[in-house]
């Protein structure tokens, strides 16, 4: 077999990553992107049971990812604004194979794509500093420190595992994962000036920045 497919039953060979029309990315082979990926490996199914791949539960569409970051809406050059990610397993129902069914997709995965060109990945959608007992502005696993005054955008992507079952049998791993990209978000760049003020704005309304 060619090393860059990944047979999907029946003998049929498919590029190991397609993304539709929406954004959404199909990983049949998730060794392509990362060989210590979590995503379940493709088996061939056993005589008389049904082979559901990642393109058949993809119609069941999981949640879009969600999440917020720190500071709220905005960040300061050279220093780190924190992300995290809002997303949790969940089940959807539809009809799979022609067949009633539950679909439960887990988050493995989670990808922040800055528009100064960097992307922030993690297994884990991070925390605020507060749940991490840091200080604001830390450093962190999901954070990301932008270098120039203006307007940005972040979009994330959750990265899903599938389990299928019918009729409350037994869940059953999906081969392959599910790239799900959310609403990009708009950040501010700015700096931030110390100066030296003869008290508060209650005190001194004249004083700089009142």
């Amino acid at each position: 077999m060619n090393p860059g497919l990944i047979g999907m039953g029946g003998g049929e060979a498919r590029e190991p990553v397609t993304e539709l029309p929406d954004g959404t990315r199909l990983i049949d082979d998730c060794r392509v992107l990362d060989p210590t990926d979590l995503c379940e490996p493709w088996t061939e199914p056993e005589p008389g049971s049904p082979g559901v791949t990642i393109r058949d539960v993809a119609q069941f569409r999981p949640a879009e990812p969600g999440g917020f970051m720190e500071p709220d809406g905005w960040a300061v050059i050279g220093l780190p604004a924190n992300f995290i990610g809002e997303t949790s397993a969940h089940t959807t129902t539809g009809t799979l194979l022609g067949r009633p069914a539950e679909v439960r997709f887990t988050p493995v995965g989670y990808r922040w794509e800055f528009s100064d060109g960097a992307t922030v990945t993690s297994d884990d959608p991070g925390a605020t500093w507060a749940e991490l007992g840091q200080r604001e502005f830390t450093a962190t696993a999901t954070s990301h420190v932008f270098t120039e005054r203006g307007t940005f955008t972040v979009t994330p992507t959750t990265t899903y595992l599938a389990e299928y079952r019918f009729d409350g049998s037994a869940w059953l791993p999906v081969p392959g994962a599910l790239e799900i990209p959310g609403e990009a978000r708009s950040i501010q760049v700015g700096r931030i000036d110390t100066v030296l003020v003869n008290g508060t704005c209650t005190q001194n309304p004249s004083g700089p920045g009142c």
